[in-house]
């Protein structure tokens, strides 16, 4: 067994030269595994000019035509209701009156808060953060990876991250997962620093990485955990009663920072802060454990209820298209551009990825956004295992930390997205794309190195390409208009490559530059289908910035959705505003999607009830009647359909309800019953005529005084 200084010096000493990927190959034996890379090894001067032109290429990918983008409709109003006071911005209020905050946690939106407050309030500006969020986690994973398995596995896992598809997405969209990925690359980073050297500093800057991504995506950051404290507590070169030491500070400082804003929220009295969407019971413990994580394992017989949370089906997007359609459509976070409401298309197209089994993961709309790296991938965890088997490894090693750390990242994501729902949101997986492209990237070279070597295992390479052709031109038929050229032409390089492979192979001594050519046409087979559909993403036909991060076959190009101040709309805002006698609110409004575009056109104190789904109980009717018995709230707006129904039962009992008559069902989209039965019995309806009412996009308008229904 070598000893750790030994190994060090094997790792110094297995720099790669300066002149081509391949002549790396031979530095080290077959089963070596990747050669590991000193920050202060010197670049090869082929690494920076590549580095710059695929992070060029990535930048194109996700700014081109930005000055196109639209806005998330629910988003979008919380962003521009952020910069307009401290409360909002912190707490993640949806409207600039702090009635009520996201479904989640607001950690990912204050990069958009403050773009727009540096750029001003335009869809581009809150697009931009999550296109330098990409270029950045490019670069980050490249540094990684180089460290790891050496340059041109560094340099082909960002090639790779830049054409996979859900990367493209991210950096085009305004959704959480471009700033979530980049704060765990940065966990990664400081992880690996720590394993090479051991510093308790280090390894306590890796959880404080983990506790900042807490605020975009909550529980999800500790799936992270696992790889992180596996990869130190095996190969950190310290004993291990520090290992342990250092994963438990680190750990407890995750945990510290992740809890921040929840603490902050909890020990805010609830009458100076929002209500927390997604709940019961005003709880932020509610909204991030139950609301965003339990709900998310129902199918395995997890019950939320008890956090508080709301339960009814499945929360979020999915309960919002159940529960909160109108005459206009059904609200939903999951339609690119961020319509809110849900385009015919969406209708009668199934969201990909749903279920709850391993084969999800597999399914052609997860597949095409991420999965297309799959058998190179487990080629290098195959063949990471195998090599570990063989010899007699110390525990120490960069490749066996390497292995480890991707190997449990994967594998934990992998775990938690096939049996947790992800309700169709292909973004989720743009934390398993790093992993597979860090994988591949080092798959690639493995098997490079096996060809040059010669003997068995030379065949790897061929073989291992054409299974990730194979598979990726297998997904291309669940999709035959989409570029249906893309699965032939792949598997006529492919065949190229085969025969330059070979012909490289059996004159390897001679004709060296048979063999990289064929590595090349074989990396273009690899590459031409996602690369496709990556720069897809560049026609407006097929992708438009600002929505939930969908590109390829799979792809949603947004309308923008209602987020307009329309004429009508506009009439009414003049109306309120003439007549709002110092209320805080302009008015209540029906769900979010009613208020949102007020709020995003004019920055307008909307109060929006029920929440995201239409089913959180705020405001409740009590709460109603005091802001109104306060003159905070001088007008209520109902849906045509609502309040035409409780009118209609008023009349079949005598002008009144109030008296226990039930209403007939007007279908589950909020204000709560209760609240519509109170508005039409006890408040006064405006004449459409004075606000311009007759529009269908518009509610039906109420006054309520104080004093009203006592």
């Amino acid at each position: 067994m070598r000893s750790a200084h030994s190994e060090q010096t094997a790792a110094r000493d297995a720099t790669p030269a300066t002149s081509t990927a391949a002549s790396t190959a031979t530095a080290r034996p077959y089963d070596a595994g990747p050669a590991p890379q000193s920050p202060q090894t010197a670049r090869p001067r082929y690494e920076l000019p590549v580095l710059l032109s695929i992070a060029a290429t990535a930048a194109v990918l996700y700014t081109w035509g930005i000055d196109h983008s639209v806005y998330h409709t629910f988003y979008a109003a919380a962003v521009r209701s952020m910069t307009d006071n401290p409360v909002a911005f912190f707490f993640g209020s949806f409207d600039p009156g702090n009635s009520i905050t996201l479904d989640k946690e607001p950690g990912f939106l204050w990069p958009q808060a403050l773009s727009a407050l540096l750029f001003g309030f335009h869809p581009w500006a809150l697009v931009l953060p999550q296109a330098i969020e990409g270029v950045a986690c490019v670069l980050l994973l490249h540094l990684l990876v180089r460290r790891w398995a050496g340059v041109p596995a560094g340099l082909l896992a960002a090639a790779f991250v830049t054409f996979t598809p859900v990367a493209v997405g991210l950096g085009r969209s305004i959704v959480e997962d471009a700033p979530f990925v980049l704060l765990l690359l940065l966990a990664a980073e400081a992880t690996w620093r720590a394993v090479r050297r051991p510093r308790l500093r280090t390894l306590l800057l890796a959880g404080i990485w983990v506790g900042v991504a807490f605020q975009c995506k909550m529980l999800e950051a500790w799936a992270v955990l696992p790889a992180l404290a596996v990869t130190y507590l095996v190969a950190a070169p310290t004993t291990l009663r520090r290992r342990i030491g250092h994963v438990a500070v680190a750990g407890a400082a995750a945990v510290a920072v992740s809890a921040s804003w929840v603490a902050v929220a909890t020990a805010v009295p609830a009458q100076s802060r929002p209500y927390i969407d997604g709940t019961t019971n005003n709880s932020a413990v509610g909204m991030v454990v139950g609301y965003n994580f339990l709900t998310r394992f129902t199918s395995l017989g997890v019950d939320a209820a008890h956090t508080g949370s709301v339960v009814a089906g499945e929360t979020g997007p999915n309960a919002a298209a159940a529960g909160a359609g109108s005459e206009h459509g059904t609200s939903t976070h999951d339609e690119g551009g961020g319509t809110g409401h849900a385009s015919p298309r969406a209708v009668h197209h199934r969201s990909p990825g749903m279920g709850n089994s391993v084969l999800k993961m597999f399914s052609p709309g997860l597949a095409t956004q991420t999965g297309w790296l799959y058998p190179l991938a487990a080629y290098d965890l195959v063949w990471a295992l195998a090599a570990a088997r063989r010899r007699r490894v110390s525990r120490t090693d960069p490749a066996l930390a390497g292995s480890l750390m991707w190997g449990v990242w994967l594998a934990t994501f992998f775990a938690a997205f096939s049996f947790g729902s992800v309700t169709g949101h292909t973004y989720y997986m743009g934390v398993v794309a790093v992993a597979l492209a860090a994988l591949s990237g080092s798959g690639l070279v493995r098997a490079w190195r096996a060809y040059r070597a010669g003997g068995r295992r030379a065949w790897a390479l061929p073989a291992v390409t054409t299974a990730n052709v194979l598979w990726t031109a297998a997904l291309t038929l669940h999709y035959p208009r989409f570029f249906g050229w893309l699965a032939p032409a792949a598997l006529a390089l492919c065949a190229l490559a085969l025969i330059l492979v070979g012909a490289g192979r059996a004159d390897a001594g001679r004709r060296p530059r048979i063999a990289v050519a064929g590595l090349s046409a074989a990396l273009a087979a690899v590459l031409l289908i996602p690369a496709v559909w990556s720069a897809s993403a560049l026609s407006p036909r097929y992708n438009q910035p600002g929505g939930m991060g969908r590109v390829g076959p799979a792809s949603r190009p947004g309308s923008g959705g209602p987020n307009r101040l329309t004429p009508p709309r506009a009439r009414l805002l003049a109306y309120l505003t003439a007549h709002r006698d110092g209320a805080k609110y302009l008015a209540a409004m029906p769900d979010w999607s009613d208020a949102a575009p007020y709020v995003i056109g004019a920055n307008a104190s909307m109060l929006p009830m029920g929440g995201f789904t239409g089913q959180v109980p705020y405001p409740a009717p009590d709460g109603l009647r005091r802001l109104v018995d306060s003159g905070e709230l001088h007008y209520l707006a109902l849906r045509r359909t609502h309040a035409a129904v409780w009118q209609r039962a008023a009349g079949e009992h005598g002008g009144s309800t109030r008296h226990g008559a039930t209403a007939p069902n007007a279908g589950t989209a909020a204000p709560t019953t209760a609240i519509t039965h109170w508005v039409t019995t006890h408040c006064t309806p405006v004449p459409p005529a004075a606000y311009g009412g007759t529009s269908r996009e518009l509610p039906r308008l109420y006054r309520c005084d104080p004093g009203t229904g006592r």
